[in-house]
């Protein structure tokens, strides 16, 4: 009987030690990129969403580690002439060593997998998006010399790239702060009160009282997946633009993230995403090496060294 394949999905689906091996490998794969560990391997990647940052950081990985990669668009495909998603999962395990998805829905996503025989990998869903966590938890990690003892003020909205921050500091013990209008904070509620209880989180209206204080400061464009109406998106969040004053309320040494692309002038400034305090090209650099970890991790088991 085949075992099951180890799927990279949600960041609280895997155990913190499998984390940490995967950052553990990312800064080993950084320092030495080109390593023959996925040869004769192939990396199926299907983009229902387009993508600059995921497409080449996973197509590099694959060469840098020895292997292949296919990029495949619904419309090129027969999923996007009716067949179902659990066919196309299952048509495509005999064919590659592991998929990529990155899709408008997380039930597509789940759907994939559960008929996978192969791993599959979130390389971004309406829920969560686990590759740049990774890729950022790497990054604080190389400025800040640690996961554990930091405080986290994530500025915007509750999105799902905050939600993978969540898992995130849950498996590793970070505080995290919330800086959200309450309007949009609300709808998150049911999903935040878990978190909020354990104390790991806090959710706060002001953010230079989230900012204050803060080890890292992460915030995300003001109109992602799934927004009903961009303009009153764009309304409550005003108040929350990343700025120099904003920014200089953090510790000195706290370093800025953003997963890119960044709308400039809107969720944040030139000043601060240029600043002396951005991480972000790290950040973006760094979704190459993590995302390399991730591959070998996945398919450990199919002899991966």
């Amino acid at each position: 009987m085949l075992s099951r394949p180890r799927h990279f999905l949600d960041i609280d689906q895997i155990s913190r030690s499998d984390l940490r091996r995967m950052l553990d490998h990312a800064a080993a794969l950084k320092r030495t990129p080109r390593q023959p560990l996925l040869t004769g391997r192939t990396l199926a990647m299907i983009f229902e969403k387009p993508s600059t940052r995921t497409r080449v950081s996973f197509e590099v990985a694959m060469h840098h580690l020895g292997g292949h990669s296919v990029v495949l668009r619904p419309e090129e495909m027969q999923l996007g002439r009716g067949e179902t998603i659990a066919d196309t999962a299952r048509a495509l395990s005999r064919y590659v060593d592991a998929v990529m998805l990155r899709t408008k829905s997380h039930a597509t996503l789940t759907e994939f997998a559960a008929h996978a025989t192969v791993p599959v990998i979130n390389g971004l869903s309406d829920k969560s998006h686990p590759c740049q966590i990774m890729a950022d938890l790497l990054t604080v990690e190389e400025r800040l010399g640690q996961l554990t003892d930091i405080t986290v003020a994530w500025v915007g909205d509750c999105n799902n790239v905050f939600a993978s921050w969540l898992h995130a500091a849950t498996a590793f013990g970070f505080r995290l702060r919330l800086a959200c209008p309450p309007e949009l904070a609300e709808a998150c509620r049911i999903w935040l009160a878990p978190a909020e209880a354990s104390g790991i989180l806090s959710i706060i209206t002001d953010p230079v009282a989230a900012v204050t204080g803060a080890d890292v400061v992460v915030t995300d464009t003001w109109i992602s997946m799934g927004v009903a109406d961009p303009e009153r998106q764009r309304t409550l969040l005003r108040p929350f633009r990343m700025t120099e004053d904003v920014m200089a309320r953090a510790n000195p040494a706290a370093i800025f993230l953003h997963c890119l692309p960044a709308v400039r002038g809107e969720e944040v400034t030139d000043a601060v995403i240029d600043g002396p305090q951005s991480a972000v090209w790290d950040e973006a650099e760094n979704r190459l090496h993590s995302q390399k970890a991730v591959l070998c991790w996945c398919l450990e088991e199919q002899g991966v060294p």
